[in-house]
């Protein structure tokens, strides 16, 4: 007998999955990409008492920070949600990264506490890295073991689309405060106003289901037990491959969205606000693209139309700063926008990609962390790596070298990538595509399994 509601159906309760890692996602990487443009605009000369080269640098440093605990954080609730259940993990990483991003934006600056407060900023990042480490892996898990096997990149694609309405979200919050006060206080006001998105975002994630997948494997008793252990004996290559898979979308990407407030700004002499709505109408592209991508690779395959996108990303690294560089707003507007685009063909689809790597008793843990150690490798060096370049040759040659390199990069680790082997993959498809009511059951069922 149903335990659910009358009426409610799997195509139900995957739509409140997919809206339930969607907007907890949006929530997160809204407030992690405050960091991002708060490190590039204010936090040098706020919170290091530099607002030249130097007070970037070290903006950028803590900006890594958070990148480097990453890991961490996928390793401690890809632990969790491998054992315990997706669901719960996502609602801990919401609160944690919310909190740290409220707790930023109340925290005083050097001028007022001295070194305590770039110690104090660094930790809540610290906070905010664990946080958003742990979200990734457990939302497009949630989404894409609700959905038939043939829809996974669709399906996974959804939480990934929460990365550019975060990016929108932030930086038009960032860019409506972005007057004469916003050195002063206007600053503070996105990352406060992250409280509400909180009680929103728990709201969502409190009403859904485990998935299917996973609630099989809890209520038969293959939980594994040590699923961070068993991943790094059984599929550490896995691991290796995805996070350099990673290189050519995470590194640039951060070149797309943080670093070119900088050189737009002190390089170019380009409008602030100028900059910040072009990243919005460029975020906003991403909206679209990023589940179409997911959709296509559905229809082609998922390592063809990645490899497309990290060919392009290669062969548009000297385009890219050359729009940039005529300092004309539409050309400027053209290459923020194709830049997005290309990392889309890439993000679309990649967490299916990486995902489908990994059993489904370990598969929050393997994806979590092959995915966050790019992170450290990739995303976090990125900005810095960048503004050092700049800052020694006064030129975006070596940079647009930096993104080649990370395009063949990534290519030789995809051509290394090869799926599961069939009767595995069939293995995860039979629970996770069971459209009766008995999957349904086990998902409800396991809502009122004691943890």
């Amino acid at each position: 007998m149903s335990t659910l509601p009358a009426g409610t159906d799997r195509r139900a309760l995957k739509r409140r999955a997919v809206v339930a890692s969607t907007v907890g996602t949006t929530i997160e990487w809204y407030d992690f990409f405050l960091y991002n443009t708060a490190a590039a605009l204010v936090f040098g000369p706020l919170f290091f008492a530099n607002s030249s080269t130097g007070g970037v640098l070290l903006a950028f440093s803590t900006q890594f920070v958070g990148f480097a605990a990453r890991p961490i954080g996928a390793a401690i609730f890809g632990h969790y949600g491998d054992r315990i259940g997706r669901k719960y993990s996502l609602v801990a990483t919401l609160l944690l990264m919310g909190g740290a991003t409220v707790v930023i934006g109340l925290l005083p600056t050097y001028e007022t506490i001295g070194v305590a407060a770039p110690i104090l900023l660094t930790l809540l990042r610290v906070l905010q890295g664990i946080g958003v480490g742990g979200e990734w892996g457990g939302s497009v898990l949630m989404a894409m073991e609700w959905g038939h096997r043939r829809q996974r990149g669709l399906m996974a694609a959804w939480p990934q689309a929460g990365v550019p309405i975060g990016l929108a979200l932030g930086t038009f919050v960032v860019w409506r405060f972005s007057g004469p006060e916003f050195l002063e206080w206007g600053w503070r006001v996105p990352f406060i106003a992250s409280v509400v998105l909180i009680g929103i975002g728990l709201w969502v994630r409190l009403t859904v289901l485990e998935s299917p997948a996973f609630a099989q494997i809890k209520t038969s008793g293959k939980v594994a037990k040590l699923p961070l252990a068993e991943t790094l004996r059984t599929q550490w290559r896995d691991v290796l491959k995805a996070m350099f898979v990673r290189t050519a979308e995470q590194a640039p990407f951060y070149l797309f969205t943080s670093f070119v407030l900088v050189y737009g700004t002190q390089q170019l002499d380009l409008e602030r606000s100028d900059l910040l709505l072009y990243l919005i109408v460029a975020a906003c592209f991403g909206i679209v693209s990023v589940p179409f991508f997911g959709w296509l690779s559905d229809k082609i395959g998922r390592r063809l139309v990645y490899g497309i996108g990290v060919v392009l990303t290669g062969l548009y690294a000297f385009p890219y700063f050359a729009l940039l560089d005529t300092q004309v707003g539409g050309l400027v507007l053209l290459g923020m926008v194709l830049g997005l685009v290309f990392h889309d063909l890439m993000y679309g689809p990649q967490a299916a990609l990486i995902s489908e790597s990994f059993g489904t008793g370990i598969r929050y843990t393997g994806a979590g962390l092959g995915y966050q150690l790019a992170s450290i490798t990739a995303g976090g060096p990125a900005p810095l790596i960048a503004a050092g370049l700049l800052a020694a040759t006064g030129s975006s040659f070596w940079i647009s070298i930096y993104i080649l390199i990370c395009a063949v990069i990534s290519l030789v680790a995809l051509l290394m990538m090869h799926p599961r082997p069939p009767e595995a993959d069939e293995a995860d498809a039979a629970s996770e595509d069971q459209a009766g009511q008995g999957a349904i059951d086990d998902a409800a069922r396991s809502e009122r399994t004691p943890t």
